[in-house]
């Protein structure tokens, strides 16, 4: 039975302090012992792939070492923020304060004007995750906070407020075992889940969920 397994990187920070989703903002990569510490925590022999925005191609590409490159996926891209694109918290507060607050508070599905909920990222994340991993089986994924962040909900069932209380500070390795599926009825499309987690630090953070069927 295949091995599904994703070691998800954060890519390297951009250091800005606005909304940034998808704005292609480059990332600072000049921690080169941090990325080597990082590259010597990643399988070998296991392809590497990001999404299509330049910081996390550019931190796939410093991490990669030998392994082989796939091309990017534009679906796993950090949630689109719409109107509130690179705008401070402060600035939306004034604009906004009633979507803001329950953005945040109740996750879900309040949307930024012109942008996605939190629900519509995880649709689909999760989409292109089950086909990353029906193709391929174990992948190292260069991705965004916000991407990792709603796998790891998807897997551990966690709630908005756990979800949101949790960091995935960048050039951070998550790890997901996800177990086999069995064929499922049209009916049932929703697997059940139960998960461990631990988190340790050496430089880098690392989560070890799993996913039971």
């Amino acid at each position: 039975m295949k091995d599904r397994t994703i070691w998800w990187v954060r890519h390297g920070p951009t250091h800005a302090k606005t909304m940034v989703g998808w704005s292609d903002l480059p990332a600072d990569l000049s921690d080169r012992d941090g990325l080597a510490r990082l590259s010597d925590a990643l399988p070998v022999n296991v392809p590497v792939m990001s999404s299509d925005l330049i910081r996390t191609r550019a931190t796939a590409e410093a991490v990669r070492g030998a392994r082989a490159l796939l091309p990017p996926d534009p679906a796993l891209r950090e949630m689109h923020f719409g109107a509130w694109e690179l705008k401070a918290h402060a600035e939306i507060e004034a604009e906004d304060p009633e979507r803001i607050r329950a953005f945040w508070e109740t996750p879900g599905e309040v949307r930024p004007p012109g942008g996605e909920s939190w629900n519509d990222l995880g649709a689909r994340v999760s989409e292109a995750v089950e086909a990353l991993l029906e193709t391929h089986g174990r992948l190292i994924v260069v991705a965004h906070f916000g991407v990792i962040l709603s796998e790891l909900q998807r897997i551990l069932g966690w709630s908005g407020d756990q979800t949101f209380a949790q960091r995935i500070d960048p050039l951070s390795l998550t790890q997901i075992d996800y177990a086999p599926r069995p064929p499922r009825g049209p009916a049932d499309q929703s697997p059940s889940v139960m998960a461990e987690a631990t988190k340790r630090r050496f430089g880098l953070s690392q989560f070890r969920p799993r996913l039971w069927p």
